[in-house]
């Protein structure tokens, strides 16, 4: 199954987690529970994180290497999905995880959320659960509102709390990605007094005509992180920059990888950046085709 790699020799098989970009983000109203409803568009990247994983038959599940940075291994993301995935289809096998980590954490590329996703398809095949994309789904959002997008693997229009899904076609893109160093605490983002929590609700049709939609969140960050307010003018130099979830990441969406590669050259290089390219649907769905092809 998947590509026989290293950790550590024998049994492990490799698998794509995307990162996402959230091409606009709104806020229409805060809800009676204290969540939000969004709206925005979630764009799937040909880039991200490569999970590791190795079938146990002791039941154990165990994280190899290093955590997210300042997360104890029994909250890790990973190890959490596996556990609920084990726990919910009352599974006897276990599992070593290991994460090739390219996606920052805490910048709003969906890194923790896609690795746990990547895990839940996973182990559905590999255990021989065959759950279905829609309780694989459900289980993804107990662990995060990001999650079911990456179980999915589509281009979406997301509202609710982002797990009500609509799948959209987008044309291909480049983007150059700014990743400004800050690790954001989206709860804290949520209560700030400053957030626009009452935008009127867009539709697909404002997103597909090119309106600006933004992101609720750029002039809150931009305001508090002087790390984001530098990426965002040093960014405005090649394009319009736009920030990712709740951020700190910024982007610049680009038609062609050459105009994109063109565009990051001119950057200062203290900028920590680089280019990406949109995904038609996630590598993760490729992957798992690939797998299933090959047995």
């Amino acid at each position: 199954m998947g590509m026989a790699s290293a950790p550590g020799g024998e049994g492990w098989s490799a698998w794509p987690a995307p990162a996402k970009l959230n091409l606009f983000l709104r806020i229409p109203r805060r809800r009676p529970d204290g969540y939000h409803d969004l709206q925005t568009v979630f764009r799937l990247l040909d880039w991200g994180d490569t999970v590791r994983l190795r079938l146990r038959e002791d039941g154990a599940i165990t994280r190899v290497g290093p955590s997210a940075p300042g997360v104890a291994a029994a909250d890790d993301l990973v190890v959490r999905a596996a556990k609920l995935l084990q726990t919910e289809a009352n599974v006897a096998k276990g599992v070593d995880i290991s994460v090739e980590k390219r996606i920052p954490s805490g910048a709003g590329f969906g890194g923790g959320s896609s690795d746990a996703a990547t895990v839940l398809r996973v182990l559905d095949r590999c255990w021989g659960l065959d759950l279905g994309i829609e309780r694989l789904a459900a289980l993804g959002l107990r662990l995060g509102a990001d999650v079911p997008v990456f179980v999915r693997g589509h281009n979406a229009w997301a509202e609710g709390v982002g797990e009500v899904l609509t799948p959209l076609d987008l044309a291909p893109a480049w983007y150059v990605l700014v990743d400004p160093g800050v690790h954001v605490a989206t709860a804290a983002l949520f209560q700030a007094a400053e957030l626009t929590r009452n935008a009127p609700a867009a539709t697909i049709s404002d997103f597909v005509s090119g309106a600006g939609l933004g992101n609720a969140f750029e002039p809150v960050l931009r305001c508090r992180e002087a790390a984001v307010d530098a990426a965002f003018a040093a960014l405005a130099q090649i394009g319009t920059p736009r920030l990712t979830g709740s951020g700190s990441g910024c982007f610049v969406e680009f038609a062609s990888r050459g105009s994109a590669e063109a565009a990051l050259a001119a950057l200062p290089s203290s900028l920590k950046a680089w280019v990406a390219a949109g995904a038609a649907r996630s590598p993760l769905l490729d992957a798992l085709e690939t797998a299933g092809n090959a047995e």
